[in-house]
């Protein structure tokens, strides 16, 4: 089956200082070589210039994290690791993280951004398949010692690992390179319209740091334009709240069920929000009318959607602000470095599996030969995401491939349903699962949060006046508690699947 590549004729996000790569997408001419010579540059540039803030906690410098960073590199040398070790980074997201993350790099080992939450047996098989030497476990110091950055390295050298999110397997090894890392901090900069003239961008980390959207898309895309990462070690709407005035900050990303709290809480009115110029999320569907409130919310900001992976270093498309509300469905357009295409599942070419290559892209799973293999179709990385491609070029997701519900021969995209919930009245959030039936195969199933008074045949009517009959869910079940997601803020629907009990069919 072949490729029907996106082309980039109305994308708004220029290759201008790229060279194309033989594989397909393209480098940025004039990137550092790895993550620590871009640390180098900017003590060279603002020494004295805060980098990082933790809510609560610590402050440093530039030149105080390179400092301290490099003790901690000169331990971790002094405790065995040599070129290449793994180091499993278990802190909770802050100051320490940062220093443990930049640290393992300056000793020429490779960082395993480790997820806190997993449990004792999940973190064992983690472990494991790292490979680790050190264990940097929450509680434990950072090692210090004499001050070491190592010497040789190159931008094709594995600077970390990160693990994919297990929505639909266990979590895989992602080796990320240095260039990597640094080709989706560019992304991130140029996404943002990020200039000399702009304002230096001071991001508020609400988000896991051992998730590419908290290390990537904000630490290191900060880190990379000049600017400052201000962290909270655990989400506090209320905190998030006093941090967006106190820590001044002007960038905010997070899912759209916590812009949904946020515009909720009593103390929001009141907040100024003046001096906030870019706001972004994604990670899940948006209604147009919580894009609309975003930008009130944030009347001097720009706001954007994205969509990304941890195979590709996070992003691979931005929606910028002119479409946001017009186009909220999409994800937008093809970033800078990648080439996007379609492997088409029906007539149409522009609708199939999203497809992607370029120096942000993975090369493969850790230890994991046959997935590798099976993830990668001539050079293409085959994302797992079912997309339709408007005449523009702007990408809009359609499901999972393995979340796609089949109706009676009908495809209902999961999607679709809870774009449709989600905007309506007394929904504070919703997943669409497939419900086995024995004639149908499969029917449409909504796991609804919101409160004591939500109406679900309202809910129902209202997505009848909007949706194909066949969309339309036969079964809904409403809960008080948050729905399951991952670090990043996706529905983790397997699990779903197996807790989620359903009573008598709305219809038949």
């Amino acid at each position: 089956m072949s490729v029907t590549e996106i082309p980039r004729t109305q994308n708004p996000f220029p290759r201008t200082g790229t060279t194309p790569l033989p594989g397909g997408g393209a480098r940025y001419d004039d990137l550092p070589a790895t993550l620590i010579e871009m640390l180098r540059q900017r003590v060279s540039e603002t020494p004295d210039a805060e980098a990082v803030a933790e809510i609560g906690g610590g402050r440093v410098t530039y030149r105080e994290l390179w400092d301290r960073a490099a003790r901690v590199s000169g331990g971790l040398r002094a405790a065995g690791v040599d070129r290449g070790d793994r180091v499993a980074i278990r802190y909770p997201a802050g100051l320490d993280w940062v220093l443990a993350f930049f640290g393992t790099l300056m000793a020429g080992g490779v960082a395993a951004a480790v997820n806190i939450r997993l449990a004792p047996p999940e973190l064992a098989a983690v472990l494991d398949v790292t490979g680790a030497v050190a264990d940097l476990a929450p509680g434990t110091p950072l090692p210090s010692g004499d001050p070491y950055v190592a010497d040789g390295l190159a931008a094709d050298d594995v600077a970390a690992f990160f693990y994919t999110s297990g929505t639909t397997s266990g979590p895989k090894a992602v080796p990320t390179t240095h260039l990597a890392f640094l080709t989706n901090a560019e992304n991130l900069k140029r996404s943002l319209r990020v200039t000399e003239d702009s304002d230096t961008p001071r991001t508020l980390i609400s988000v896991p740091l051992f998730h590419v959207t908290g290390c990537n898309s904000q630490l290191l895309a900060a880190l990379h334009a000049g600017g400052s990462a201000v962290i909270m070690p655990h989400l506090d709407v209320a905190g998030l709240i006093t941090a967006i005035t106190a820590e001044r900050v002007n960038w905010i990303t997070s899912v759209p069920a916590i812009y949904s709290l946020l515009f909720r809480h009593r103390d929001f009115a009141a907040a100024d929000t003046s001096g906030v110029r870019w706001v972004g999320y994604g990670g899940a569907p948006i209604a147009p009318s919580l894009v609309a409130a975003v930008q009130g919310a944030f009347p001097a900001a720009q706001v954007k959607n994205g969509y990304g992976m941890t195979e590709t270093a996070s992003l691979l498309t931005v929606l910028p602000h002119e479409d946001a509300v017009d186009h909220a469905d999409s994800v937008g357009y093809a970033v800078p470095s990648v080439d996007l295409g379609v492997l088409p599942s029906g007539d149409d070419p522009r609708v199939g599996e999203l497809v992607a290559r370029g120096p942000n892209v993975t090369a493969g799973y850790w230890g994991r030969p046959e997935e590798t293999e099976a993830a990668f179709t001539d050079g293409w990385l085959r994302t797992g995401d079912v997309v339709r491609v408007d005449d523009a070029g702007r990408v809009h997701l359609i499901d999972r491939a393995k979340d796609i519900i089949n109706r009676g021969g009908e495809n209902v995209s999961s999607v679709e349903v809870e774009a449709a919930l989600l905007a309506a009245p007394g929904v504070e959030d919703a997943a669409v699962i497939a419900v086995p039936d024995e004639v149908m195969g499969e029917k449409v199933g909504a796991v609804l949060v919101g409160g004591d008074g939500l109406d679900v045949d309202a809910v129902i009517a209202w997505c009848r006046d909007r949706l194909a009959d066949y969309k339309v869910p036969q079964y809904a079940t409403v809960t008080g508690e948050p729905l399951p997601r991952n670090a990043g803020g996706k529905l983790l629907k397997a699990r779903l699947r197996q807790t989620v009990r359903w009573g008598p069919p709305l219809r038949r």
